[in-house]
């Protein structure tokens, strides 16, 4: 592997959520697997909704966040084409202690529901499907608690909920992933990673390039980079923390490719012709390919 002096290294600095999708993915950028050149890498773990509002601030080079957040970080930010995390036909879950009713959305209007975050791309998906949803914000790891205690009606489940949630005994109501896809004929964009604008079109090429081979190398060494993931699965067990990194790292992961494109575009489109985003939104993708 090529070596630098200090002198010459770029310091960047990437967040990511402390989750097994992104642990398997980052980590070959994070433990040095990859040849990064001139560019020194220091990674920050927080949930996606603290990021979110973080890459509002711009206070990250490099981020992950919702792509409901992106349409409030166009101008700071452009989206790198590479490590998106795209639900086909899956998604966030929306689940209730009571058996699910005949017409779920109907039933969901003026519930009081638990929410992830309201810059999270669940949240706006919720909406979509049903704009008269009432809500509350609880942290994403404690939704499942706060539901079964019943606090709320029900609760929007991101990340390793949607495996997890009958473990607790609650019933599925809707998989919005699945939702999205009888709407759209598209998979469900939900998050990607930015990288601030100000860094210039060499240096974010350079980042999107190391992003891409980071993925492909965990691709490449499943067995390593799953070991590595699982330290972040919070309690699931070897097998679903396999299945979980197999729904979010996938060939959209690698590169959103035309279809990856089209679904984002349409998720913020039909955000903000319902008035849930501020403006339409003007996708810049930042490829690794040159």
């Amino acid at each position: 592997m090529a070596t630098h002096s200090p002198a010459a290294q770029r310091t960047i600095h990437v967040a990511h959520s402390p989750d097994a999708d992104d642990a398997f993915m980052f980590w070959p950028l994070a433990s040095g697997k990859i040849d990064t050149g001139s560019r020194r890498y220091v990674h920050e773990l927080s949930d996606i909704e603290t990021l979110n509002r973080r890459a509002l601030r711009g206070e990250l080079e490099v981020s992950a966040v919702s792509l409901h957040a992106y349409a409030y970080l166009a101008e700071r930010y452009a989206l790198l084409a590479h490590g998106a995390s795209i639900g086909d036909r899956y998604g966030p879950r929306l689940v209730a202690r009571e058996r699910p009713p005949a017409d779920p959305r109907a039933a969901l209007a003026g519930r009081r529901v638990a929410v992830p975050g309201e810059l999270t791309t669940a949240f706006l998906v919720l909406r979509l499907l049903q704009p008269a949803v009432a809500y509350v914000v609880v942290p994403f790891d404690e939704i499942e608690d706060y539901v079964a205690a019943g606090k709320a009606d029900a609760g929007l489940l991101i990340h390793e909920g949607q495996l997890t949630h009958s473990d607790r005994g609650l019933e599925l109501w809707v998989d919005l992933g699945e939702w999205w896809h009888r709407e759209t004929g598209l998979p469900l964009p939900l998050g990607g990673n930015v990288v601030r604008r100000d860094l210039g079109a060499p240096l974010m090429r350079e980042i999107a390039r190391d992003l891409k081979a980071s993925i492909e190398y965990a691709l490449a060494h499943r067995a390593e980079a799953l070991a590595h993931a699982r330290q972040f699965s919070r309690g699931l067990d070897a097998a679903r923390t396999d299945q979980f990194v197999e729904m979010y790292v996938n060939a959209f992961t690698v590169d959103y490719g035309a279809v990856g494109r089209r679904a984002v575009a349409e998720l913020l489109r039909r955000g903000a012709a319902a008035g849930f985003l501020p403006r339409p939104v003007d996708l810049t993708f930042v490829g690794g390919d040159g």
